[in-house]
C-alpha cells in the first residue's frame, strides 16, 4: 500500500495518519508533495479534498463540534481494525479528536507542538522529509506503546472478572496487581484488594466512575491521614490510610480485606444512624 500527503512543513495530522497506515498496512510507503499526480494509486490524506482531507469547505465535524483532521478521518476508518469498537472511539474522544481540533485551529495541543519541533530548524542541513520520517517514527512509538496497553487490559480483564466471581460480598482480592477499574466500576464491588509496591498488601475503594477519585464508599474519616499508632490502634497490621480516604496499605491481605469489610460496616451503619 502507498500514501501521498503534503510535502514541506508537516504536523501531528499527516504524522499521525501516516503512523497509523504504517501499523494498518506494514510496508506502507508515503510520497510527500505538493499536488496529487493523477495517475497516483494509493491512500491521499490530508491533501487532494478528498475523503481524508479536511481542508475543503464543508468538512466534516464530530457531534461535539469538534472538526476532523485527517487523523481522526483515517482513525474512523482504521481504527477498530487494531482494537475494539468502544476502545476506538474512546480513543479518538481521549487522544486522536485533540490533535484534530489542534490541526484545525482551535485549542492548542502540547503533543502537536511537540510533533512540530521535529521540522528542521531555518538554518538546518535536515530536509523536511528526513525529519518527517523522524517524527513518524515517533509517533508509530506512541500508538504502539497505546496498542499494548489496550492488549494488556484486555489480559487483565481476565483475571478480575476471575477474582469477582470467586469473591465474597463486595471485596474483591487480586492474587496480584493488575488494571482493574474498569471491571469493577459497573458492579456491586466497594473495594479492591492487591499487593502493592511497598512490600504489603492495598486496598482501594471502587470508584463511581472511570479515573475518579471519588469512591462508592470511601474509608472512615477517622483514619484519614492518622498516624502508625492511631491506625494500630484499629488493627496492628493496618499501616496507612490515605488522606482523601480512598486507599489503605496493611501487612497482608487478610488485614487489608477485613478492613475493607470494616469500612463498609462503618459506612452503613452512619447511614443507619442519620436516617429519621
Amino acid at each position: 500500500m502507498k500514501g501521498f500527503t503534503h510535502s514541506g512543513t508537516f504536523h501531528a495530522d499527516d504524522v499521525f495518519s501516516t503512523a497509523l497506515l504504517r501499523l494498518i498496512y506494514p510496508g506502507f510507503e508515503v510520497t510527500r508533495g505538493y499536488s496529487v499526480p493523477d495517475d497516483f494509486d494509493g491512500i491521499v490524506y490530508d491533501i487532494g479534498m478528498g475523503e481524508f482531507d479536511h481542508h475543503q469547505a464543508g468538512a466534516r465535524k464530530r457531534p461535539n463540534g469538534i472538526p476532523y483532521a485527517a487523523f481522526g478521518l483515517l482513525w474512523e476508518k482504521y481504527g477498530s481494525r487494531l482494537v475494539g469498537e468502544k476502545e476506538a472511539k474512546e480513543f479518538d474522544e481521549n487522544f486522536v479528536a485533540a490533535l484534530d481540533d489542534a490541526d484545525n485551529g482551535g485549542t492548542p495541543c502540547v503533543l502537536s507542538a511537540a510533533v512540530a519541533w521535529f521540522n528542521p530548524e531555518w538554518d538546518s542541513a535536515d530536509t523536511p522529509d528526513e525529519r518527517f520520517a523522524q517524527a513518524v517514527d515517533f509517533a508509530e512509538g506512541l500508538l504502539r506503546r497505546y496498542l499494548s496497553q489496550m492488549e494488556a487490559q484486555e489480559r487483565a480483564e481476565v483475571i478480575v472478572r476471575k477474582a469477582v466471581e470467586e469473591s465474597a460480598g463486595h471485596v474483591v482480592v487480586l492474587p496480584r496487581f493488575v488494571p482493574w477499574q474498569s471491571v469493577l466500576v459497573d458492579t456491586d464491588k466497594t473495594y479492591c484488594v492487591f499487593p502493592d509496591g511497598r512490600g504489603g498488601w492495598g486496598g482501594q475503594g471502587v470508584p463511581v466512575a472511570p479515573q475518579s477519585f471519588k469512591t462508592k464508599i470511601p474509608f472512615p474519616e477517622e483514619w484519614a491521614g492518622a498516624d502508625i499508632e492511631t491506625l494500630h490502634k484499629i488493627d496492628p497490621k493496618l499501616n496507612f490510610c490515605h488522606k482523601a480516604r480512598f486507599y489503605i496499605s496493611a501487612s497482608d491481605a487478610e488485614t487489608a480485606a477485613r478492613m475493607c469489610r470494616l469500612s463498609e460496616e462503618i459506612f452503613i451503619a452512619s447511614r443507619q444512624a442519620s436516617t429519621p
